[in-house]
């Protein structure tokens, strides 16, 4: 038996050693990366480069749902969505900010990276072009203090159910989205336009049956139109 062991066997029942209270041994090395704020500072620094820009732009994607008020589960970026005619233009604009920018395989978007995190400048959102009116609709919000303008509540779910298929099915983030955001979506707007998608209508059926949204049955009738209107959730 080493001496060390000896002297522990030989320590009376419940005393404590000081090297008890040190507790596990403490790393010299870097703290852990902040992937959140991280991802938050890639964010505010492309934002003040785009509006420098003077070209119309919105955030969108996990972010932006964080600015509306959602707890933040960011993803592997932050995305933009900026108009296609616009690219070049904005492209610049982030490069002579020293963003590196690079294009992706897909035609849709264009990517970069700031800080060690990625960045998706977006030019079709759920398969249809970035717009001047989808950008007009956006609402201006502060983002970790920095202003900027974020894609409203119904664009964001409008392009969530859109992206919805057999290969993506996921309503455990749309969830939470639609309770949190449920007064500030136009949901008559949504079951118009995605209520002969199979799996929107099941997204729909659950929100009526967790009483997020009034059942379709019950809806009032405003000009021989259906009008969902959202309830308070139990």
């Amino acid at each position: 038996m080493s001496h060390s062991a000896k002297n522990r066997s030989a320590r009376p029942e419940g005393e404590v050693s000081p090297s008890d209270l040190r507790g596990p041994a403490q790393s010299d090395g870097p703290l852990p990366h902040d992937h959140t704020q991280a991802i938050l500072e890639t964010t505010k620094r492309v934002a003040a480069l785009l509006k420098a820009s003077g070209q119309p732009f919105a955030l969108a994607g996990s972010v932006a749902a964080f600015a509306h008020g959602l707890p933040p589960r960011f993803q592997h970026d932050t995305d933009f969505c900026v108009m296609r005619e616009d690219a070049e233009t904005v492209i610049k604009a982030l490069e002579e900010g020293g963003i590196a920018m690079r294009q992706a395989p897909e035609d849709w978007l264009v990517k970069g990276r700031s800080g060690g995190e990625e960045i998706d400048l977006i030019f079709e959102l759920a398969r249809r072009p970035v717009s001047r009116e989808l950008l007009d609709r956006a609402v201006v919000l502060p983002v970790d203090s920095v202003w900027m303008p974020v894609l409203s509540p119904t664009d964001l779910m409008d392009s969530r159910l859109a992206a919805l298929c057999e290969h993506y099915c996921d309503f455990g983030d749309l969830l939470p989205m639609a309770r949190m955001l449920r007064e500030q979506i136009d949901w008559d707007r949504m079951f118009r336009a995605h209520q002969d998608a199979p799996l929107a209508d099941a997204f729909f059926y659950l929100l009526e049956r967790l009483r997020v949204i009034a059942p379709r049955e019950n809806v009032d009738h405003m000009n021989g139109a259906n009008v969902m209107s959202p309830v308070r959730a139990r």
